[in-house]
């Protein structure tokens, strides 16, 4: 039986695990944009694509660093905590 304790304690832990996967990728926009910015204020240069280009390869960089990790913690969530509640443990 799904209480609301046990709802509410997994949709928390689904949070975590959310936020948990998300912190490589975040950080990674964060440094590069900080950087990028620091360039172009310290140059001048106010063109668009100096930020998006340098900020979508450090994205994709740290999402392929960081994927064997991100699938690793989803799948501990879906076997340690879904799974057993959809089949009723």
């Amino acid at each position: 039986m799904l209480t609301e304790t046990i709802f509410f304690d997994t949709l928390r832990q689904g949070l975590w695990v959310a936020t948990i996967t998300s912190v490589p990728i975040l950080a990674a926009a964060l440094v590069a944009g900080v950087a990028v910015g620091l360039f172009q204020a310290l140059t001048s240069i106010q063109e668009m694509t100096l930020t998006f280009v340098p900020k979508l390869g450090c994205i994709v960089v740290a999402f392929w660093m960081s994927m064997n990790f991100m699938t690793q913690t989803l799948v501990a969530f879906f076997q340690d905590r879904l799974i057993p509640m959809i089949q009723g443990g």
